[in-house]
C-alpha cells in the first residue's frame, strides 16, 4: 500500500511538506533582506539618539582650533617717515609684493623690480634732504589698494608716487614708460563711494564734514577730490618734463583710468608705469643700478620741482 502521509489535502489543492519547506525558505531569505535594510537604519536612529544625550563642548573637543583674530577695522603699524618735521612729505607705493608678483617677463619679477627703484627714489630724496619720505612697503609683503591708500591718508602726505611696471604679454617689442591719474568718471564714482564708507566722519582737505548731510558730504569730497585731480596733474606733467631725454615713454604716455590706488580724496597721486617688463630693454634698464639712479633723479627733480610750486600758490 503506497502511504498518503506525505500529502495533505486543502480542497482541491494538494501540497506536499517539500513545498512547505520551500514556502519557509523563501520566507527567511525576506526576513534576512529585511533585517539587512532596517539594522543600518536602527543603528543611525540609536547615534541620533545618544548624540542629542551628549552635552555639544563634549564632541570633538580635542579637535577645535582656537585663532586669535585682529580687532575688526584695527589699522596696521605706519611706516617710518625720514626727514625734518615740517617739510612736505611724499609717500612711495611700490606696487604689488609678497603672494602677488605683478608682470614678469625677461626673467624679472615687477614687485621686485620696482621696491628696487622706490628704495632709489627715497635714497635720492633723503640726500638732497627738502623732503620727508616714507614707504608703503619697504620688503617683499603684500598690501591690498585700500591699505596703501590709507597709509599715504593716515601720514597726512602731501603726494602719492606709486611705482609699477607694465606687460604687453607676448608683443615683446613694445616699449616705454607711462603716467597714470584718476579719470573723471572714476573720480565722481569714488567720491561718492568714499562719502557714504566714511559715514561723513572725516576731515577732507581740513574741512569737517561730519555735521553735513550726505549729498552735501558728497559734493565736499568731489570738491576736494577735482582739486586733488588737478594737483596729480600738474605733478604728471612734471614728471614728463623733467624725464625728458632722460626715460623713454610709451606713444601714449599719458593715461587716466580707475585705479583704486589713486582715490584718496585729498592726496595727489600718480600711478608711474617705468617701462615694459615684458620688454628685454626696458626690462634691464629698470633692474640695472644705472637704470634705478636715473629714475631716482627724475622723480626726485619732479617731486621737488612740484613742492616748490606748491609753496609758490
Amino acid at each position: 500500500m503506497v502511504s498518503l502521509a506525505p500529502w495533505v489535502s486543502h480542497g482541491n489543492h494538494i501540497a506536499s511538506s517539500d513545498n512547505k519547506a520551500v514556502t519557509m525558505h523563501a520566507m527567511s531569505i525576506r526576513t534576512h533582506i529585511l533585517l539587512l535594510v532596517l539594522l543600518p537604519l536602527a543603528v543611525v536612529a540609536a547615534l541620533v539618539v545618544t548624540a542629542q544625550r551628549i552635552p555639544v563642548p563634549e564632541i570633538g573637543r580635542a579637535y577645535v582650533l582656537r585663532v586669535d583674530l585682529p580687532a575688526a577695522d584695527a589699522p596696521g603699524a605706519l611706516p617710518d617717515v625720514a626727514g625734518r618735521e615740517g617739510l612736505p612729505l611724499v609717500v612711495i607705493d611700490a606696487g604689488h609684493g609678497g603672494h602677488d608678483p605683478g608682470a614678469s617677463g625677461q626673467g624679472y619679477r615687477e614687485k621686485t623690480v620696482v621696491l628696487g627703484l622706490a628704495r632709489a627714489l627715497r635714497a635720492e630724496l633723503e640726500k638732497e634732504g627738502n623732503v620727508r619720505v616714507a614707504m608703503t612697503r619697504e620688503d617683499d609683503r603684500y598690501l591690498v589698494h585700500a591699505e596703501r591708500v590709507a597709509i599715504a591718508r593716515r601720514l597726512d602726505a602731501d603726494l602719492f608716487l606709486s611705482i609699477h611696471a607694465d606687460s604687453a604679454g607676448e608683443a615683446a617689442e613694445v616699449t616705454g614708460a607711462s603716467i597714470y591719474t584718476l579719470s573723471n568718471k572714476a573720480s565722481s564714482e569714488a567720491a561718492a563711494l568714499f562719502a557714504e564708507r566714511e559715514n561723513a566722519s572725516d576731515r577732507i582737505n581740513g574741512t569737517d564734514v561730519g555735521a553735513q548731510s550726505d549729498v552735501v558730504s558728497t559734493i565736499l569730497v568731489e570738491l576736494s577730490q577735482r582739486r586733488t585731480q588737478e594737483q596729480s596733474d600738474a605733478f604728471a606733467r612734471l614728471i614728463r618734463r623733467e624725464a625728458e631725454g632722460a626715460i623713454r615713454f610709451h606713444p601714449q604716455a599719458r593715461k587716466s583710468a580707475a585705479l583704486k590706488v589713486l582715490r584718496a580724496p585729498d592726496v595727489p597721486s600718480v600711478l608711474f608705469e617705468s617701462g615694459f617688463i615684458t620688454n628685454e630693454d626696458d626690462a634691464r634698464r629698470l633692474a640695472s643700478p644705472e637704470g634705478r639712479a636715473r629714475f631716482a633723479e627724475v622723480m626726485a627733480r619732479a617731486i621737488r620741482s612740484y613742492f616748490a610750486r606748491q609753496q609758490e600758490s
